[in-house]
C-alpha cells in the first residue's frame, strides 16, 4: 500500500524545524485543579452519573469481535456493555443486563455465540437484541416479546478501535473524535493488528493515571534513558476541544542536557528504551559501519526500523526518517491516548476501579502487518503492578502512580499547580468541568482562559 508522505525534512534530523515548544504561550499564572478531584468519593460519584454514560471511550479492538458470534464484555466502574458481531456481520452493543432481574448477561470475551441467555432464568435474545424465548411465559400475563429487546448502547469504529457510548442520543464518535482521524491519517492504522491487550490493577485514580500520558513534563525526572534520545522541548501541543495532541521526536538528546551526547550514547538510550521497535537487544551496539555518508543517528536508527518492518513483510520505503521518529500522541477525552508513528501504534486507556483510589491502566498492543494480514485473536491479560513488567519506561510511569494517589490525601494540598506545558491535563480537567456541570465555585482557577 502506498501511503502519502509528510513533508521530508532535509538532512535526516528535524528535531528543531518545528520551533514550537511544549510550553507555547505562558499562562498570567499557574492553573489550580482540587486535589479532591482525585479521590474524593462525590466526585467519584458525579462521574458516574453524568459523565462515564454520556461519553465515547474505547472498549476493544476490532480483532475482538471480527467474526459472526464474537463477543466481548467492557466495563467501567459499574457499568457493563457487551459487544457482538451479530450473524448478520454487523456489530452492535447492549448494555449487559437482563431485562427480568438485572442479572448480567456474558463475562469475558469468546467466540461462537449463538444466542445470548440468562443463567439465572433463562430468558434469551438472539444476536440482534430481540427477545426470543422466556421460561414459563404464561406467569406473566400479556408479556410482549417486542416491549422487552436488550437495551442498546451505541458502538462504532475507527480504524481498528471499537468505542461504546451508554447514550444512544450521542454525538457520532466521528465528530467527537474531532481532528484526530485527519491528522493520522497518513500512518495508515488499519494495516495494524492487535497482538494483545494488558489490564493493569493500580492503586490510583484513573485521572492519576490518565494524566502521565498527558504531559511531557515529568520525562527529565522520571525517565532519565528517555531523555537521552527524546527532544521534550520542542515537543508542540495542540488542543482541538475533547482531543488534544503532542508531537515529540525520537533519536536526538534533550535540549535541556547541557553536556554534549554521541551518537552511539543517543543510540545506547534508544536501544534501551525503544530497541523493540527495531527488534533488537538492549545491549546491541551502535553499528556506525552501517552509517552512510552525511546520515544522523536518527536516520541509523530510521534504517534499522524499516529493515525489521522488511522482515515481517512490512514495506516502510515510503516512510521519512521524520515519519519513523516522531511519536503522535493524542488524547482523547476522558480516558484513551494514542501513540503512533510509521511503525508504532500503542493505545493506552485509564479506567475507574471499584473506589477512588483505585483504577485500571489498558495497554492495547499492536504491530503493523502486510496489507490483508489476517486476523488473529488478541491475547487478554490482567495482571497487579507487581507482576507487570510492559518495558522500562511504561513500568516506571506505573511504579510512581500509588505515591502520587497517597500525596494527593494530604490535608495541605489543596489543589494541583499545573504548567501551560501540561495543558492536556488542564483540558481533561475543562472537559469534565463542562460534563459534571460544577459550579463556579469548585471549578478551577488561574492559568489560561478556556
Amino acid at each position: 500500500m502506498t501511503r502519502t508522505a509528510q513533508p521530508a525534512v532535509a538532512g535526516g534530523n528535524p528535531a528543531h524545524v518545528d520551533r514550537d515548544d511544549a510550553i507555547g504561550t505562558p499562562p498570567k499564572s499557574p492553573t489550580l485543579v482540587p486535589a479532591e478531584r482525585y479521590h474524593s468519593a462525590a466526585f467519584a460519584r458525579l462521574e458516574v452519573e453524568r459523565m462515564w454514560p454520556k461519553v465515547w471511550q474505547v472498549a476493544c479492538t476490532v480483532d475482538h469481535v471480527a467474526e459472526p458470534g464474537d463477543y466481548f464484555e467492557y466495563r467501567c466502574g459499574p457499568y457493563s456493555v457487551l459487544i457482538v458481531a451479530g450473524d448478520d456481520g454487523i456489530l452492535r452493543a447492549f448494555q449487559n443486563v437482563c431485562r427480568h432481574r438485572g442479572n448480567s448477561l456474558c463475562s469475558g470475551s469468546g467466540s461462537e455465540l449463538r444466542e445470548v441467555k440468562c443463567g439465572y432464568h433463562g430468558w434469551t435474545w438472539d444476536l440482534s437484541g430481540s427477545l426470543r424465548r422466556v421460561p414459563n411465559r404464561k406467569g406473566f400475563g400479556a408479556l410482549r416479546m417486542s416491549e422487552f429487546p436488550l437495551l442498546a448502547a451505541k458502538v462504532d469504529t475507527w480504524e481498528r478501535l471499537v468505542f461504546v457510548n451508554l447514550d444512544t442520543d450521542a454525538i457520532p464518535l466521528g465528530e467527537f473524535l474531532e481532528a484526530v482521524p485527519n491528522d493520522i491519517a497518513w500512518c495508515g492504522l488499519d494495516d495494524f493488528r492487535c497482538y494483545a491487550t494488558i489490564t493493569v490493577e493500580v492503586d490510583a485514580n484513573w485521572k492519576t493515571i490518565a494524566d502521565g500520558f498527558s504531559e511531557t513534563y515529568h520525562i527529565q525526572t522520571l525517565h532519565p534513558e528517555l531523555h537521552r534520545c527524546m527532544d521534550d522541548v520542542y515537543a508542540p501541543q495542540m488542543i482541538w476541544g475533547h482531543t488534544g495532541k503532542s508531537e515529540q521526536i525520537y533519536g536526538v538528546p534533550s535540549p535541556l542536557i547541557k553536556e554534549p551526547l554521541s551518537d552511539a550514547e543517543v543510540w545506547d538510550a534508544y536501544v534501551t528504551t525503544q530497541g523493540a521497535l527495531m527488534g533488537l537487544a538492549e545491549d546491541t551496539a551502535f553499528p556506525a559501519d552501517e552509517r552512510r555518508a552525511g546520515q544522523s543517528v536518527s536516520d541509523v536508527i530510521a534504517q534499522r526500523t524499516k529493515a525489521f518492518a522488511t522482515g515481517r513483510g512490512v514495506d516502510l520505503s515510503w516512510a521519512s526518517t521524520d515519519q519513523i521518529l516522531r511519536l503522535h500522541q493524542y488524547n482523547v477525552f476522558p480516558n484513551m491516548s494514542v501513540l503512533a508513528n510509521a511503525d508504532h501504534l500503542t493505545v493506552l486507556a485509564a479506567r475507574p476501579g471499584p473506589d477512588p483510589d483505585h483504577g485500571e491502566l489498558v495497554m492495547i498492543l499492536w504491530m503493523r502487518m502486510p496489507p490483508g494480514a489476517p486476523r488473529a485473536k488478541p491475547a487478554d491479560m490482567r495482571m497487579t503492578t507487581d507482576e507487570a513488567h510492559p518495558g522500562l519506561v511504561l513500568s516506571q510511569d506505573i511504579a510512581v502512580l500509588a505515591g502520587l494517589q497517597r500525596g494527593l490525601h494530604q490535608p495541605g494540598l489543596t489543589h494541583l499547580t499545573l504548567s501551560n506545558e501540561e495543558r492536556r491535563v488542564i483540558n481533561m480537567h475543562r472537559n469534565l468541568e463542562r460534563y459534571l456541570d460544577l459550579p463556579e465555585s469548585a471549578r478551577m482557577t488561574g492559568g489560561e482562559t478556556p
